[in-house]
């Protein structure tokens, strides 16, 4: 059961945005093209065409430039998600195989998990049907095969191992 779901929304409505403008222009330029051919045909070349004309091709890049930024938004999207899923997946296995190093029972590992994920004691008694104090002493059991003494020092061991490629900015020197 995912306690907690995190989703890359920030592009969707950017995305949405764009194709959206890029199908209002799109009638635009088919009102113009339509437009300006019944004025062709009705009056010849005019004035009034000579307007319509730039304006249906201004129209006419714009829908090309809106639609490639829609693909190129869309590309990236997927390949944020991408990432993220692979990263999630990754990070999955880096707690799995630290479980197992620490050979954590199936249970101690399942609410270790759950305070991974930000869950108190009771909602891990809650999803896994068990009472506070097993909870409490799996939790208890599992902080003392990993070396801490509370959830924030169990998350701050993977956040530790995510980080440690991340160089440390050195101390700010007084004036």
């Amino acid at each position: 059961m995912r306690v907690h779901a995190f989703r890359s929304k920030s592009g969707d409505g950017q995305t949405w945005t764009v194709a959206a403008i890029v199908a209002l222009q799109s009638l635009s330029a088919a009102f113009f093209v339509a437009d300006a051919f019944a004025d062709l045909q009705r009056d010849g070349i005019s004035a009034h065409i000579a307007v319509e004309g730039p304006i249906a091709v201004s129209l006419f890049a714009g829908i090309a430039f809106g639609a490639r930024r829609l693909r190129t938004m869309l590309a990236d999207a997927r390949r944020r998600d991408s990432a993220l899923a692979a990263a999630s997946g990754a990070l999955g296995e880096v707690v799995q195989a630290q479980f197992a190093e620490w050979r954590l029972t199936a249970a101690e590992a399942d609410v270790a998990l759950f305070a991974l994920k930000g869950c108190d004691v009771a909602q891990i008694a809650r999803l896994r049907s068990t009472a506070t104090g097993t909870v409490r002493a799996q939790l208890a059991r599992a902080y003392a095969k990993a070396g801490v003494g509370s959830r924030a020092a169990l998350v701050s061991l993977f956040i530790e191992d995510l980080l440690n490629d991340v160089p440390v900015p050195a101390a700010r020197r007084a004036a």
